[in-house]
């Protein structure tokens, strides 16, 4: 059956491989970035892109009337849009704290609110929260990333027992290393605010590490497309879904290993 599905941080990555296939598919895709170029791929495949800032909330409002106008409903919301900040605590000025919130919690949350009441009076729908690997462990320099992520992770559980009674699924995506954007602009802010300085020798060996990982290769963003698609179709989606490179084994590692040894194995790293 074909279904209206809102898609936010669908210009490249994940968000983008994931609506040509749930156009593909049949189903009715609207897909919001603010790089609104980006997608008019989606738009020649039949898709529907709006240029969308996640953290202003008169464009949520706006994306969300919009939709609402021309379909009279949204029955998947996929909260994908996000980010990475890095770099130690000690030098990230907590205004780029608030503003990684601002993308990853507190835009997403809002559209959310938005969202919601037309589910609940349809008595049906699917949000999909895009957390990551590192909404269950952690790395260094990545404190305020995981933080946002860790916050989404017990911000979904909430809201999935709050719209139960509605027939509404809230579903928690947690990717390990996948080849987007996300590399790039990680060491890019890593870099920025921590390259020199105390934290310089740290970081170094953070960003040759990291490079040597995504140069062994990550999962394809195909690989997320078709367990959004699974979601997407499925009746009675899981909870959470961990995909991706090293997803899995971090995850165990963090919860069973204590914080100590789990300590040493990431430090060991780099």
């Amino acid at each position: 059956m074909s279904k209206v599905i809102l898609i936010t941080g669908a210009s490249s990555g994940m968000g983008k491989e994931a609506a040509k296939k749930l156009i593909q598919q049949g189903h009715k895709v609207y897909t919001a970035a603010r790089r609104i170029d980006q997608m008019q791929d989606l738009k020649a495949l039949g898709g529907f892109p709006i240029q969308m800032d996640i953290s202003n909330e008169a464009d949520v409002q706006k994306t969300v009337d919009t939709i609402i106008q021309a379909e009279g409903k949204i029955d998947v919301l996929w909260n994908n849009a996000g980010y990475g900040l890095y770099g130690a605590v000690e030098d990230i000025p907590i205004s780029e704290a608030r503003k990684q919130f601002e993308v990853n919690l507190f835009g997403l949350a809002s559209l959310t609110q938005k969202v919601t009441p037309y589910m609940r009076n349809a008595q049906s729908g699917t949000i999909i929260n895009t957390s990551s690997m590192g909404g269950k462990m952690y790395t260094p320099m990545g404190a305020w990333y995981h933080a946002s992520k860790h916050a989404l992770e017990g911000w979904s559980d909430c809201l999935r027992i709050e719209l139960m009674p509605f027939n509404i699924k809230v579903v928690v995506l947690e990717p390990g290393i996948i080849e987007t954007e996300f590399g790039s602009v990680m060491l890019d802010n890593i870099s920025a605010f921590s390259g020199k300085g105390a934290y310089a020798t740290t970081v170094d060996k953070l960003v040759k590490a990291t490079n040597k990982m995504y140069e062994s290769g990550g999962t394809k963003p195909a690989v997320i497309a078709n367990t959004v698609a699974s979601i997407v179709n499925s009746a009675n989606p899981k909870t959470r879904y961990r995909v991706g490179k090293l997803a899995k084994p971090m995850v165990w590692l963090r919860i069973y290993l204590g914080d100590k040894l789990f300590d040493r194995i990431i430090m060991s790293q780099i």
